[in-house]
């Protein structure tokens, strides 16, 4: 009896190692099978891309609602009826049909998402590109919409992604989950409220000849300029031209007036201010003698342009308007005719340093210096060039170039930038450098506007295969698994066993007899 026994708990041990074994050795072949699988997975490619902008006016809602992308990519053009509800449209700028873009957004049609992609240069094509992107920016910071919008430039990488994938539509075989294909996914959290967004503006003095009166009482000049920016993308919103340009005219305006006003001789009866203010493009929330004589002399046609104004009125076209509700007088300096919209052209994706005109800027800087100069110093109807070319005065297009270089790579939407931004601290000590009493204020943007974060990402392009290609590697998998532990149960158990495992039990009945 006790042999029996002894018999019987040497099987069950013997028994219990062979399941034992086989369970590691399953979970060896789980893990290879899973690092296999995170193999295949590997993003194909890395894409940074730039999200359109979120932003409320008034409690209304604007721009791309959603951050998170995951949904196959199709490439423009798409059959006529095609459902793109679950699919991440890629379309080229350069190739943009307005038509399609506009259908869908003014009819709310559904997206899954949509990548735009920006040429490296929009200077190769300065007409056709400017004036598309002009207006798909128009489109898009109008509307509403309900699913991820982002912008990418193009790049090599870019491009052989964006052949593979059509190659695959002309086989006849858009991307879904049925055919795979290939795959967008941006792994971004839900956007959140930027909390009390500030504005910082920057001013600096010049102090004028006191004489025997105190020099707070001398008649004071206000050259202003907005530095920021806005538009589809912020971070990718430059604004070289708006108002880049006026920024580095006032920085050199700056420059040349510090010559003069260093001399105790040649220090005028005015005070100068300059200031750089920032919520140009919402309403100017920072922020008198005409040029006609010195225009003229220089070539340039100027056009005086009277507008009234409602005093009572906060929402203003242009920035000198800001004075004018206050009495002061005031006028604004642009190559613009009309006032633009809110929002509209201000230093938007069209606005970059390849297409500004420094000779311009270099023109504009000296007419507005030399009518500010005969004006203080009293030299009016006189053919006096003060800031004379070659001279120890002349306006040094090198200091332009240089600020308008670094600013045609800032990008300076104000809800972004933060009062410790070093652009700020930048414009702050290169104006002390010209100007004395340099001071940063700061204040809240107006509370019309809320604005939301997560302006840039980055997206991860995979190549996933399609279902029937899923059930292939089941099978192949469950087959591999099947045939693993049959060994296993026949190397440590014996083959009756395995025959015992798949045999039908005996029933009740048989048991009983």
């Amino acid at each position: 009896m006790a042999a029996s026994c002894g018999r019987r708990r040497g099987r069950f041990a013997g028994g219990g190692g062979g399941p034992m074994m086989a369970s590691i050795y399953s979970m060896v072949a789980l893990v290879l099978v899973l690092v296999a699988c995170v193999e295949l997975g590997d993003a194909a490619a890395a894409v940074d891309v730039y999200r359109l902008i979120q932003y409320d006016l008034a409690g209304s809602p604007f721009g791309s609602r959603l951050a998170s992308l995951n949904h196959h990519a199709g490439a423009f053009p798409f059959a006529p009826g095609a459902d793109l509800s679950r699919t991440a449209v890629i379309i080229p700028v350069r190739e943009l049909d307005l038509s399609f873009l506009r259908d869908y957004i003014t009819n709310s049609k559904p997206l899954g998402g949509l990548l735009l992609l920006l040429p490296q240069k929009i200077s190769e094509k300065i007409g056709q590109v400017r004036n598309i992107l002009a207006e798909v920016e128009h489109l898009l910071l109008h509307a509403n919409i309900p699913y991820p919008v982002y912008f990418a430039y193009e790049d090599d990488k870019v491009e052989a992604l964006l052949m593979d994938i059509r190659r695959s539509d002309i086989a006849g075989q858009p991307a879904t989950a049925t055919t795979g294909g290939f795959k967008l996914v941006v792994s971004s959290s839900e956007p959140k409220k930027v909390t009390s967004p500030t504005i910082s503006n920057i001013q600096g003095w010049l102090l004028g000849s006191k004489g025997e009166g105190d020099a707070n009482q001398l008649p004071t000049i206000a050259i202003v300029a907005n530095y920021d920016t806005f538009g589809a993308a912020p971070a990718l919103s430059m604004g070289s031209d708006s108002n880049g340009s006026g920024v580095v005219s006032l920085l050199e305006i700056a420059r040349l007036f510090s010559h003069l006003y260093s001399n105790p001789n040649t220090r005028g009866k005015y005070n100068l201010l300059f200031g750089l203010t920032s919520g140009g493009p919402y309403n100017f929330n920072g922020t008198n003698k005409s040029f006609s004589d010195v225009a003229k002399e220089m070539g340039v046609t100027l056009g005086i342009k009277h507008k009234k104004i409602n005093v009572s009125n906060s929402r203003v076209a242009w920035e000198h308007e800001q004075f004018s509700r206050f009495r002061v007088t005031a006028a604004t300096l642009s190559e613009l005719s009309a006032p633009t919209e809110l929002l509209e052209s201000a230093g938007g994706l069209h606005d970059t340093g390849k297409l500004v005109d420094e000779k311009a800027i270099y023109r504009s800087v000296k007419l507005v210096a030399e009518s500010l100069a005969r004006h203080i110093y009293g030299h009016q109807g006189r053919n006096i060039d003060i800031f004379a070319d070659n001279s120890n005065l002349a306006v040094n297009p090198h200091y332009i170039s240089s600020w308008l270089n670094l600013l045609s790579r800032t990008p300076r939407v104000a809800p972004f930038l933060s009062k410790n931004d070093p652009f700020i601290a930048a414009l702050q000590k290169e104006l002390s450098e010209h100007t004395v009493e340099v001071h940063v204020q700061h204040e809240v943007l107006d509370g019309i506007f809320t604005f939301y974060d997560s302006t840039k990402a980055r997206l991860n392009v995979y190549q996933v295969a399609g279902v029937t290609f899923d059930l292939l590697f089941l099978l192949v998998l469950g087959s591999y698994l099947i045939i693993l532990f049959s060994l296993l149960v026949i190397t440590t158990r014996g083959l009756d066993d395995l025959i015992n495992i798949f045999r039908r039990p005996p029933s009740r009945k048989s048991k009983a007899v």
